[in-house]
């Protein structure tokens, strides 16, 4: 292929930093991305290899009500430095995604920051997930405190990491 049949990075390939977080609380291949921006803003996104993301899946529900008296959805920030944004640690939950097979799955934040905003579009159109799921289809935005902002990603794995983590997985499914 000659350079100038290549075809150009994407906007989240340009600008944005892929960590992933495997695994997520010993549930196996429920992984997560985060698009890392190098304005520190975070997006967190389902990873490639999430249940979600397998076998043709339809989503039935999702509900960014975690609790009753916390709703990611009831959010507010404001001004510059985004004062009255929910906190979160890395554990925290984002949403819950129910597929028409009634399986659950919750998202979580993976880092520790400040919520900006929920994707209420993913809401009215669940496809946006599956179709799109690290554009369009995002889960949230997070901005972790500054003085965390190259701390945050400890922990996490880079995509070299995160495709070894695959490789392996796919050996140990295989006869």
């Amino acid at each position: 292929m000659e350079d100038s049949e290549k075809k150009a990075p994407s906007v989240i390939d340009r600008y944005f930093t892929r960590w992933y977080k495997t695994d997520l609380k010993g549930k196996a291949c429920e992984d997560h991305c985060i698009l890392q921006h190098s304005n520190r803003i975070c997006v967190i996104t389902l990873a490639e290899s999430h249940p979600i993301l397998q076998n043709g899946r339809k989503i039935k529900n999702i509900n960014y009500q975690i609790s009753d008296g916390c709703s990611r959805l009831k959010n507010k920030v404001s001004g510059k430095s985004k004062r009255g944004g929910q906190f979160l640690t890395e554990f925290a939950p984002l949403c819950r995604i129910t597929c028409t097979d009634e399986q659950e799955y919750t998202i979580f934040s993976c880092i520790r920051g400040r919520l900006l905003e929920v994707n209420e579009a993913i809401l009215n159109r669940p496809d946006l997930l599956l179709e799109k799921p690290s554009t369009e289809g995002y889960i949230a935005v997070i901005l972790p405190k500054f003085e965390e902002s190259k701390s945050v990603t400890e922990g996490l794995l880079t995509r070299e990491r995160y495709e070894e983590v695959l490789t392996k997985r796919n050996q140990q499914e295989e006869p």
